[in-house]
């Protein structure tokens, strides 16, 4: 099902209920401006590495991240993230002030099925994805039998929206795959709680 977005883009609605609501924006971003976007972060952004606890073990994360606060903007917040935040605020009326970035390499880069951590997100507030680069697979997931799934391929430029009840009812991940596939960044905008400092005050900024 689709039907008419903001500033004249189509909404593909994928999921919608009291389970929670996603869905898919394509062209959201011009593919000029996607490409910009795409080369500037891969130079600009500092990625990291990580090792997580799974099943036991430590294990490496199967892609490069990173992250920025925008509340406000970090000094080394590069500019296509301020640009991009404007964006998808205005078009959901989203106060955004937190990104996380992933740089999947090849296709044996991936994010396992998951939701969100709610106690890092403020309630009612959904999570806007952006994508750059290579073109690659979510799959969407009830939690609950019968296990429904919905693929959607994001691809550059594209918007993806999930609202924060289908963090309650759903996993989303990015499947590895075989297929030849080039690098791709997404942008994860997300409304964080404020961070506490060292005295356990509240503190939204880095």
């Amino acid at each position: 099902m689709s039907q008419p977005g903001l500033f004249g883009s189509t909404e593909l609605l994928l999921t919608d209920g009291e389970r929670g609501r996603t869905f898919y924006v394509p062209h959201f971003v011009d593919a000029a401006t996607a490409a910009r976007w795409f080369a500037a972060l891969r130079e600009a952004v500092a990625w990291r590495t990580e090792r997580r606890k799974m099943y036991d073990r430590e294990v490496d994360v199967p892609r490069l991240l990173g992250s920025y606060r925008l509340d406000p903007p970090s000094p080394s917040a590069p500019a296509p993230i301020l640009d991009a935040q404007r964006l998808v605020s205005d078009r959901l009326s989203v106060p955004f002030n937190a990104v996380g970035l992933n740089l999947y390499r090849d296709g044996r880069d991936s994010v396992a099925p998951h939701n969100d951590h709610l106690y890092e997100i403020q309630k009612g507030f959904p999570i806007a994805l952006i994508s750059l680069g290579a073109t690659r697979r979510m799959t969407v997931r009830e939690k609950e039998p019968p296990r429904r799934a919905t693929h959607v391929d994001l691809e550059a430029g594209s918007l993806f929206v999930m609202d924060y009840t289908t963090q309650l009812h759903y996993t989303h991940a990015v499947p590895k795959t075989n297929e030849p596939v080039g690098e791709r960044i997404s942008l994860a905008f997300r409304v964080k709680q404020p961070r506490k400092d060292g005295n356990g005050r509240y503190d939204s900024a880095d």
